[in-house]
């Protein structure tokens, strides 16, 4: 699946220049010819110019223990909404806690420890935040580039708002609207969470995102791991840490190490077994900041090379 807008873009390009070459050099010339040499020619510049695939069969039939970076929680719905961890509790048969208080998306920090990170390096603020998310308030500019509008509204009309997940807002006269936060948790027992959800709406309750957040080590390395639930799959971003110069932290799937990435799995509802797609085309970079005394974050994203989306945030403590 190596499709992308480059190679859309490139075919009638070179189906021009090659139909006028040859007709200035061979007259007349026959069509099937012409066809025959920019079929020739567009395949060998695309293969010379188009290395990475886009999409690629990641694993079939694997069990969860095979790959540690994927997020293995779906919906047996067709909806995910807001209500999904308090459906997922009854499945796991744990204690759930809507708007769980004084809890972050992270257990801790240390658990990212590696290489490129030193939790004690950290911005206090920065560990505080993703330690004790729900001591702040998050305030959302997103930025869409103009070429990524129309592709959006036709997704978010047809898969985002109908499915309840990955509804981002197109401006920020949405944003105004109000936008709650918060997190729910799945407990083993009194003392150990063991699934956080960071949920995401607008104030009319329509839901925005639900994203599962996990953390794993690999070879004295920390990850996060995000899942977003589907239907019978889901979509997980696996991210590498680094430390910032300035006492901020990158999270970016943009690495050289196999994990880091986007991963599209499906998840057989009999037997847990994972079939799941890398979705090389997709990519993202979160950095977080303390600027001027308060805490921001960008959040960057790519398709195809391309950017498209930067979600800009101030976070503040909340005085209730």
């Amino acid at each position: 699946m190596g499709l992308r807008p480059q190679k859309v873009v490139l075919g009638p390009l070179v189906g021009w220049l090659v139909g006028d070459a040859l007709g200035r050099r061979y007259k007349p010339i026959p069509a099937s010819t012409v066809a025959a040499v920019t079929v020739l020619v567009y395949r060998i510049m695309s293969a010379a110019m188009f290395r990475e695939a886009q999409v690629t069969l990641l694993a079939e039939r694997a069990r969860e223990a095979d790959l540690p970076f994927v997020v293995p929680l779906g919906t047996r719905s067709r909806y995910v909404g807001t209500d999904y961890l308090r459906d997922l509790a009854e499945v796991l048969g744990g204690t759930y806690v809507r708007d769980a208080q004084d809890v972050g998306i992270i257990a801790s920090l240390e658990e990212l420890a590696g290489p490129d990170l030193d939790p004690a390096a950290v911005d206090p603020l920065v560990r505080e935040f993703y330690e004790h998310t729900t001591r702040f308030k998050l305030d959302i500019v997103p930025e869409w580039r103009m070429w990524a509008r129309p592709g959006y509204l036709l997704y978010r009309t047809l898969v985002a708002r109908p499915l309840g997940q990955a509804n981002v807002p197109m401006n920020q006269r949405q944003v105004m609207r109000g936008i709650l936060s918060r997190i729910d948790t799945i407990g083993v027992d009194r003392d150990v969470v063991e699934v956080r959800g960071w949920i995401r709406s607008f104030a009319d309750g329509k839901p925005i995102y639900v994203g599962i957040y996990t953390t794993y080590r690999h070879e004295d390395r920390g990850y996060v791991s995000v899942g977003f639930p589907l239907p019978d799959a889901s979509f997980t971003a696996t991210l590498e840490p680094h430390a910032r110069s300035d006492g901020g932290l990158t999270l970016t799937s943009m690495s050289k190490l196999d994990h880091p990435g986007h991963y599209l799995t499906y998840i057989d509802p009999a037997t847990r077994e994972l079939t799941s797609l890398a979705v090389q085309g997709f990519r993202e970079e979160l950095h977080v900041h303390v600027n001027d005394s308060t805490l921001r974050a960008d959040h960057a994203f790519w398709v195809f090379g391309f950017p498209f989306l930067t979600l800009r945030y101030r976070m503040d403590r909340r005085t209730v």
